[in-house]
């Protein structure tokens, strides 16, 4: 079973849709049990952090998704569920994460007319130093994914970078821990190729 997180942030329906494709047994759920009982959990979300992690932690599901994540696994956050896996976040002054992985997240400048939100298709560039993650099997390099976001996240550890993307300056779009993975990008909205990595997530032993 696959649990998709409720905390009343994002479209969840389109994450849904998306893993329906690939696996019969998808739900939404806000449920602790739900998320504890799951094989593979994704954490999406779109909004302001603090407001991510008051939801969170107002509905009891932060000690259920850090249970999960010790126990092995496997777990997807995107956009703001990426985010959220980090320390800390200075949206809204210094907000603490969920401390899945050291590091903060950080606002992008304004910077030689650079636009805020990055909002769009931008390339992503594998940067994992283990080895092409299997992650990203079938995706090729410099594949086209779709952004919205302000912030982007600064991990303490670069050996987690999965892949990179350039807007104004590089920023780490996907990070790879053990058996959690974190995209920047929206895959659920990114056509083919985007598809491809929700489609290996699913197939991820």
């Amino acid at each position: 079973m696959i649990a998709i997180i409720d905390y009343g942030m994002g479209n969840l329906r389109s994450v849904q849709k998306a893993f329906e494709k690939f696996c019969s047994n998808v739900i939404v759920s806000a449920s602790a049990n739900d998320i504890l009982k799951a094989d593979k959990i994704v954490l999406p979300g779109v909004g302001a952090f603090k407001t991510a992690m008051d939801e969170l932690k107002k509905r009891g599901l932060i000690d259920p998704i850090k249970e999960s994540i010790e126990k092995g696994r496997s777990f997807l956050g995107i956009c703001l569920g990426l985010q959220l896996l980090f320390s800390e976040s200075e949206e809204g002054g210094r907000i603490k994460g969920l401390d899945v992985i050291k590091g903060k997240v950080k606002r992008f400048k304004h910077k030689d007319g650079l636009k805020i939100p990055h909002m769009g298709w931008n390339r992503i560039e594998a940067k994992s130093k283990g080895g092409r993650a299997k992650i990203f099997d079938g995706v090729g390099d410099g594949s086209y994914m779709y952004f919205v976001h302000s912030y982007y996240a600064a991990p303490k550890d670069k050996d987690v970078i999965l892949c990179e993307t350039d807007y104004g300056r590089n920023f780490t779009s996907g990070v790879h821990k053990d058996n959690v993975y974190g995209f920047q990008f929206h895959p659920e909205k990114s056509q083919s190729a985007g598809l491809k990595i929700v489609e290996n997530f699913v197939n991820l032993c």
